[in-house]
């Protein structure tokens, strides 16, 4: 074996088992710490995911994949556009196998960097090359769950254009043959809006081509996507719910000894059709604390929390998916996505991509200072102080 060769296997064998090693570690630590208690049903697709499951948005590293499977999580969320996500997932797969106890999801993206939403148009092949993509990264040869992802989200395309991609015939007959080879089981579609969620979720569910759906829902509802859960639900369509949280924005108390997060999880959990939750984790106290919550009914302390995360901040939370706003601005700005990007800087504490995608942005709300009307109050049903709201993501934002 030439040196070159040597120093790179012994590099790769030092690495798996240090894998291994946190692992084991991982496993003994897991004995004095709770694990996920409860696995439900996806719909009809024979699967049982993990009730609190894992979003792999901010993965950086393999070791936090082995202490979520030491915990018993067993769902991952993925993307080519979550940065490096897949391949930790695949640096895990080759150092741990167990490939045939877990679900993975992904997304038909581009790799790197995010958004990379394969728009509609996309050539079949292209679509089949996103699949063999994350399926080189993860290691594996097939994936659970492939999903059609974000439809709804840009302001730019309306209803018509984004229920073209959502059955674009393209990416139908790609992931056809995807899965007659068996390198994707099932279809499914995910949607944060704020476009027109409803309806084009609603589409999805009524026209049989897709068996999982992921949307935005949480405690602040949205009666829509809750008339949308209900449908799936009757045609045995898989529900994960994500942005559970509503923004996560830290309450900094507990109601008998409940924490906000997980009085968050359990209402989620408590709706009926719902079948898990996809919740990022980026650190290992994360993962201990989130997956805690497994198993927990609703509470009257739960709702208390909830009650008060909603006194304190309902008229500074944009809710994700909502988009009554969107139009209403003289100067085109997309007030939705600024105010995500405010979200993801002062409560996801992800400073350096929120000022990243507002850079890209234009018209920016570098006017909103000025503006005498202030005509997006009013445009809220929900009395979220959006004039306010944006000068403030203005001057977080700028670099």
């Amino acid at each position: 074996m030439k040196r070159r060769d040597f120093i790179k296997y012994s590099g790769a064998v030092a690495g798996s088992a240090a894998l291994r090693n946190l692992a084991f570690k991982s496993t003994a630590d897991a004995e004095e710490q709770k694990k996920i208690v409860r696995y439900r049903e996806l719909g009809k697709t024979g699967l049982k995911m993990s009730d609190i499951s894992y979003g792999t948005g901010k993965l950086n590293s393999a070791s936090l994949i082995a202490r979520a499977v030491s915990l018993g999580i067993n769902y991952f969320d993925t993307a080519p556009d979550y940065g490096r996500a897949e391949n930790f997932i695949g640096e895990y797969l080759a150092a741990q196998g167990g490939r045939d106890k877990l679900i993975i999801a992904s997304k038909l993206c581009t790799y790197i960097p995010y958004p990379g939403h394969l728009p509609l148009g996309t050539s079949k092949e292209k679509y089949i090359e996103s699949v063999e993509g994350s399926l080189k990264r993860m290691n594996t040869d097939y994936i659970d769950i492939c999903f059609v992802h974000a439809i709804g989200e840009e302001k730019s395309k309306d209803y018509e254009q984004e229920k073209a991609r959502l059955f674009d015939p393209n990416m139908l007959t790609a992931t056809d043959e995807l899965k007659k080879q068996g390198k994707i089981r099932f279809r499914a579609v995910s949607s944060h809006g704020p476009n027109n969620i409803d309806k084009l979720l609603m589409d999805a569910v009524k026209s049989g081509h897709f068996d999982v759906i992921m949307p935005t829902f949480n405690f602040f509802e949205f009666p829509g996507v809750r008339e949308v859960i209900q449908e799936a639900k009757s045609r045995g369509i898989g529900v994960v719910a994500m942005k559970t949280l509503a923004g996560g924005k830290d309450l900094g108390i507990k109601k008998e000894g409940e924490s906000f997060e997980h009085a968050a999880f359990a209402w989620a959990l408590s709706r009926p059709g719902v079948s898990g939750l996809v919740i990022t984790m980026k650190n290992f106290q994360q993962i201990n604390d989130y997956v805690g919550a497994s198993g927990k009914e609703f509470s009257s302390g739960h709702k208390a929390l909830l009650d008060l995360y909603k006194e304190r901040f309902s008229t500074v939370y944009c809710r994700t998916g909502c988009g009554d706003c969107l139009g209403s601005c003289p100067r085109g700005i997309d007030i939705p996505a600024v105010l995500r990007y405010k979200m993801y800087f002062e409560d996801y504490h992800d400073e350096k991509e929120a000022m990243r995608s507002y850079s890209a942005m234009s018209p920016k709300a570098d006017g909103c200072a000025a503006c005498p009307d202030a005509v997006c109050d009013a445009a809220c049903p929900h009395g979220v102080l959006v004039s306010r709201l944006m000068k403030a993501a203005h001057e977080q934002l700028v670099f």
